[in-house]
């Protein structure tokens, strides 16, 4: 008896989407074709520590109290981890402490050019904080209505978002050049 082709075709088509089902991207087995090297798995592999796990607690920062339940290291010996205790750290004069809190305020401005008044607030203005000039002879400076301060350095900003000057120092004073001109600039309180 023969089967009609209508059969047939739908026979084959059967088996062929049968065998894409099987494919790797869907999690069948791999189907391989001519001239390609057979899979070999490899056994999974076990993490194992090469050595012994120490512990010991770090020693303090350079500059930092030591707390009085911490133990000094054995003089001319070794510390707790094994190791010779680490020499004394220079002593360094600490920084100013700054930020963008303590440049808030009114500063008086100085520039060749003569002096005026500036006002850092604290208000927001988008993602900067307003200033005001106020009896500024320079151009850009009387511009100023915003100001920021990033990795140390208060950054002074006219309208259009211009930077005026780029200053650095203290909560007391501060010293840099106006961004146009390269005019030395400084502010104190």
């Amino acid at each position: 008896m023969t089967k009609p082709l209508w059969l047939t075709t739908a026979v084959i088509c059967s088996a062929l989407a049968l065998g894409a089902c099987s494919s790797t991207r869907l999690g069948g087995p791999p189907s391989r074709g001519a001239g390609m090297a057979p899979i070999t798995e490899v056994p999974p592999v076990e993490a194992v520590p090469s050595g012994p796990i120490e512990a010991a607690p770090l020693p303090p920062l350079a500059g930092a109290p030591v707390a009085p339940d911490m133990a000094a290291p054995p003089a001319g010996g070794t510390d707790i981890a094994g190791l010779p205790p680490a020499p004394p750290p220079p002593t360094v004069a600490a920084p100013a402490p700054s930020s963008r809190t303590a440049m808030v305020g009114n500063w008086s401005v100085h520039t060749s050019g003569g002096n005026c008044r500036l006002q850092l607030s604290s208000s927001p203005a988008l993602d900067l904080y307003r200033a005001s000039a106020s009896g500024c002879s320079n151009q850009d400076l009387s511009k100023v209505n915003a100001w920021d301060y990033r990795d140390g350095e208060v950054y002074l900003y006219q309208t259009g978002g211009a930077v005026t000057a780029r200053l650095r120092g203290s909560s007391s004073s501060l010293s840099g050049v106006l961004a146009k001109s390269g005019a030395p600039l400084s502010l104190t309180r």
